[in-house]
């Protein structure tokens, strides 16, 4: 039976980045996916960047749910440091761009909602500028009348969700990474030190496991007995025709759920977690799609008119309180959960480089203490 340092499971972003960090620590290293690499949310979400707390969530769960949800902010700031510099790490394109992320209100009482959340992210340490009307005028004469105030924050941007996890893979193998697609995991087991896993591919053995299946991960979880409450949720992105530059930003709407910005070639992604439909598999729903059309029509006038040549729905994972679960399980010591719900496309670099420098007994850079189990 082969027998590993560590195994991953989850061919996602998430997945593939903790095997490249662990192999360039020079551990043996088994990567298992079920289906194939970055089929998940990974290779199906917008792409965005994301360090500004998000706003339906802060509408529906308050200013007290912010402030502990504000612990996140400085594992994205570290994290966009790192994409940063992964064009140079990995040698491949990622299709980054970092020119800041704008977050927009309209309404009085969004606005106030929006004064409040940024006064939460300055106390954690977020950079965020408030943008009056004259200032939005000036900075983004794209927008439509009546857009009152704008949070800007100049880290975020966007990457490209296609190249991501696949270049990390590709760099592992480079390093020795055993990557095994199609190959599920249904059974765990603890075996005195180490863990046995048993795969459509057949058995093997490592000294250490990290979970970072996703929506995936409550079933991996439960084969030892841990409970992990991550929900899957379907959602869906669409993609419009090529229009002259106008949006530089990734761009908020904090009336409706929207997130919108230009690729280099001309195209808009148009998302924001407009819910896909179920049928065994998740679909486009088209009401999703015209309702989210049309805010993104609303708030960028400039796209009244123009045709959606593409879109798809993925499932992505989520918790209730949007908070991630990483690091080690108490309970179950040698076994490892990374799980970033609905922001790990962000917090992937940084997140995933601690989570493999825990699992070799390292200490990591930053502290993931207060997202344990």
């Amino acid at each position: 039976m082969p027998h590993y340092d560590l195994a991953i499971i989850g061919g996602g972003l998430a997945g593939a980045s903790t095997a490249y960090y662990a192999c360039k620590q020079g551990a043996s290293v088994l990567l298992l996916e079920r289906r194939d690499l970055n089929l998940g949310a990974s290779g199906s979400n917008a792409g965005s960047i994301h360090a500004q707390i998000p706003f339906d969530p802060f509408r529906n769960l308050g200013a007290d749910w912010a402030r502990r949800y504000a612990a996140t902010l400085p594992l994205f700031q570290a994290s966009i440091r790192k994409w940063g510099a992964l064009e140079d790490e990995l040698q491949g394109r990622i299709g980054l761009s970092v020119k800041g992320g704008l977050m927009v209100a309209a309404s009085d009482t969004d606005c106030a909602a929006l004064r409040d959340k940024v006064a939460i992210e300055r106390q954690a340490g977020l950079e965020v500028d408030l943008w009056d009307k004259d200032t939005l005028a000036r900075n983004a004469p794209f927008l439509a009348d009546g857009m009152s105030l704008g949070a800007f924050c100049p880290i975020e941007g966007k990457a490209d969700p296609f190249t991501v996890a696949p270049l990390y893979a590709r760099r592992a193998v480079e390093m020795g990474l055993d990557l095994r697609r199609n190959a599920e995991v249904t059974a765990i087991k603890r075996d005195n030190r180490d863990f046995l896993l048993r795969t459509s591919q057949g058995d093997i053995a490592a000294h250490r496991v990290v979970n970072a299946a996703g929506s995936d991960a409550s079933r991996v979880s439960a084969m030892l007995g841990i409970q992990v409450e991550i929900e899957a949720h379907a959602i869906q992105v669409a993609v419009t025709e090529k229009r002259p530059p106008t949006l530089p930003y990734l761009l908020y709407f904090t009336g409706e759920k929207l997130t919108l910005k230009q690729a280099l070639e001309g195209g808009f992604l148009i998302g924001g977690g407009w819910p896909a439909r179920l049928k065994g598999h998740p679909v486009v729903d088209h009401r999703s799609m015209i309702r989210n059309l049309s805010i993104a029509q609303d708030v960028v006038p400039a796209l009244h008119g123009v045709d959606i040549v593409r879109s798809w729905a993925a499932m992505v994972n989520g918790t209730p309180d949007w908070r991630p679960i990483l690091g080690e399980v108490p309970d179950v010591p040698g076994f490892f959960l990374n799980l970033f719900p609905w922001m790990g496309f962000t917090a992937a670099p940084a997140v995933s480089e601690a989570i493999a420098a825990l699992a070799l007994g390292q200490t990591p850079e930053i502290d993931l203490h207060a997202f344990a189990l």
